[in-house]
């Protein structure tokens, strides 16, 4: 497995510790410098390249969002703030994920996992896909990004509900969110994952997709926030 190149900008001393720590446990993560602001950051970014960055939002000098416009070929991005109010605007500049401080492991995982799976589909396939294939008892299924509403956990399954039916396939929320383009779909809770495009209504606590109220996960808030 080829190494992520990434780079921590991030003021709060313990803050960086605990993404230093997180990218030392992932095998595929390669950590190549850590900054307290944007201004130094962009110095190295002169000389150097790289594939992620984990970002935070107050910062001296220059503020993330500010430095992130200033950026003619961003790599990816992973914002990592105590503030849920930003994460629209995050979007908009094409952000990964957005992870509200205290996280836990689990849910940086799920973040780097999103950036390696998007590495992969842009090497494997240079045309973009609007579909996938998944496994449906003993056939496989191909389900149109377009017409799929949520996807629920269901233990050792998950539920595909599209506009058309609903499909069972045995396998994690993590391995279909690593498949559908993060940029159409938004985990909003450890057991649902939504079609930003099939979001009808939301209220602080519940999202209404396809007549149904799926539910926000608390560490999930800020992906929705201001839609």
């Amino acid at each position: 497995m080829s190494e992520l190149r990434c780079i921590i900008i991030e003021d709060e001393p313990l803050a960086a510790k605990v993404l230093a720590d997180y990218i030392a446990e992932v095998p595929f993560l390669k950590l190549q410098g850590a900054f307290k602001d944007a201004i130094v950051a962009t110095g190295w970014l002169r000389d150097h390249d790289t594939d992620l960055m984990f970002l935070d939002i107050h910062l001296p000098k220059l503020k993330g969002m500010a430095f992130l416009k200033t950026l003619t070929h961003p790599p990816a991005v992973i914002i990592t703030t105590a503030y849920h109010q930003y994460a629209v605007e995050g979007f908009d500049l094409n952000v990964t994920d957005y992870l509200l401080k205290p996280f836990e492991f689990e849910r940086f995982l799920v973040a780097v996992n999103k950036v390696n799976a998007a590495r992969k589909y842009v090497t494997e396939s240079p045309e973009e896909k609007d579909y996938l294939f998944v496994n449906v008892q003993k056939k496989k299924v191909k389900i149109l990004f377009s017409e799929i509403a949520y996807i629920e956990s269901q233990r050792e399954y998950i539920k595909i509900v599209t506009t058309k039916k609903e499909w069972l396939s045995k396998m994690s929320t993590h391995e279909i969110e690593n498949l559908l383009p993060a940029h159409l779909f938004k985990r909003i809770h450890r057991s649902f994952i939504v079609s930003l495009h099939k979001i009808e209504s939301y209220t602080a606590d519940t999202v209404e997709v396809n007549g149904i109220a799926v539910p926000i996960g608390k560490g999930y808030r800020g992906v929705i926030e201001g839609l």
